[in-house]
């Protein structure tokens, strides 16, 4: 098969893998190699400076071992298989960067024969890359669930960032759908990974090598089985705690293949991931713990509402917080100010008291914080009542208006909704 051919293939195979994003590396160039590891990252995700930026994202192989039910390269599915081969591979990535389509790599793969026997494939090909021809840039590369730590190890070294994908939130399910797979088998190399990087951290200053600088990151789908949001979030909160990942990416469940265990869905639950997506910038940067945005009766967020409303409006003994006397930590609670925003907030009032006026200028969005806040004392002058019903019934119109209104039907608050474009400015922004 002609390596083009596989490309089709591999590149097509590589679509359902999410956990790949802005990079955050700052390998620099040495010894006159080719390409520079820039710290804005490198992926077809968007950067910290704005920018959109690419990488090559293929399969080394999609010829699995496995019979994952929810996967598209299970071994029982009758697709197109192809594999590369490691000189593949780095001509491969080496010919897009110097014609500028992309800047660094994602590489994964399927198991083939065996754990060990496909990282020493992965393995071969980022060596060429790195000490053949001297590439420099950006490399996020997976780890095979069930290798050698000698082989992580050896990865670590070669590569920007790892990952090894969780994909299902709970051993239960991981028993139903993917059976081959021990939890363990994931675990442990997550935990090995994580404790070789703060190693790395401790000993930077004694040695030259590097071992996973950009950090580690998984990925988890959402909706192929029945696990809460609730759970979800747990799960991906435990993993920032202890083991200190980079990022946890959520993809929306794609119903690819048949099976009776597998849920029936008309599309993807994308807004569901929209969601996820936006607690996880509360848990990271807005210090809100899994707890505080659910709990035991409320285990789902809210379809309409992003999760800081929803938080703010069944905490509404917490507000009105005045503007102007607020510390950081509680402007972050309040629904339409984020990270940038708050410490513009704390600048500006050290020169003069802030009104309504203010904070539109100062970029806070106050058609939903108006409702939670106070300046100099005074609601917004629109706001009649501080109660509940008042505020949810005007956020949820607010939010409804914001959605396209769908072709030859009812508007319904029954519609199966999908994020709004202010949702997704809100996810990648984490202005919540």
């Amino acid at each position: 098969m002609e390596t083009i051919d596989k490309l089709k293939i591999l590149a097509d195979s590589a679509k359902y893998d999410a956990s790949c994003s802005s990079s955050g590396s700052n390998r620099k160039n040495k010894n006159n190699g080719i390409g520079n590891g820039h710290v804005a990252g490198i992926c077809h995700s968007w950067g910290a400076d704005g920018r959109c930026i690419s990488l090559l994202k293929i399969l080394f192989t999609n010829a699995c071992m496995y019979d994952c039910k929810y996967c598209i390269n299970r071994c029982t599915n009758s697709v197109k298989r192809a594999t590369f081969t490691p000189q593949e591979v780095a001509d491969l990535t080496i010919n897009f960067y110097k014609r500028n389509y992309i800047e660094g790599l994602f590489l994964s793969s399927a198991v083939v024969k065996s754990p060990d026997y496909t990282m020493e494939l992965l393995i071969q090909s980022v060596s060429i890359l790195r000490n053949e021809y001297h590439f420099n840039g950006y490399i996020h590369c997976k780890t095979i669930p069930g290798c050698s730590k000698e082989l992580i190890d050896i990865l670590g070294t070669l590569v920007d960032r790892l990952s090894i994908n969780i994909e299902l939130p709970s051993y239960d399910s991981l028993k139903l759908l993917a059976p081959q797979k021990e939890k363990t088998g994931i675990l442990e190399p997550m935990s090995y990974v994580s404790n070789g990087i703060q190693q790395n951290k401790l000993e930077k200053s004694k040695y030259k090598s590097s071992f996973v600088p950009a950090g580690q990151t998984t990925q988890l789908i959402v909706g192929a089985t029945p696990e809460s949001d609730l759970k979800i979030l747990k799960l991906s909160e435990g993993l920032y705690q202890k083991l200190n990942l980079k990022r946890v990416y959520y993809s929306a469940y794609v119903s690819v293949n048949q099976d009776k265990n597998l849920p029936t869905l008309e599309s993807p639950p994308l807004l569901r991931e929209n969601r996820l997506y936006q607690a996880d910038w509360l848990l990271r940067y807005y210090g809100f713990q899994a707890d505080e945005l659910l709990n035991e009766s409320h285990p789902n967020f809210n379809h309409i509402l992003d999760p800081k409303c929803d938080w703010a409006l069944r905490n509404l003994d917490k507000f009105p917080i005045e503007i102007n006397t607020a510390d950081y930590f509680t402007l972050l609670r309040i629904p339409g100010i984020g990270v940038i925003s708050a410490k513009k907030i704390i600048r500006a009032r050290r020169e003069f008291l802030l009104d309504f006026e203010a904070l539109k200028k100062l970029g806070v969005v106050v058609k939903r914080a108006k409702y939670f806040i106070t300046c100099k004392g005074k609601y917004f002058n629109k706001v009649y009542q501080f109660n509940q019903n008042f505020i949810e019934t005007n956020l949820m119109i607010q939010e409804r208006n914001a959605l396209p209104l769908p072709q030859f039907e009812q508007l319904s608050i029954f519609d199966s909704l999908q994020p709004t474009k202010e949702d997704k400015i809100k996810c990648l922004t984490g202005s919540l």
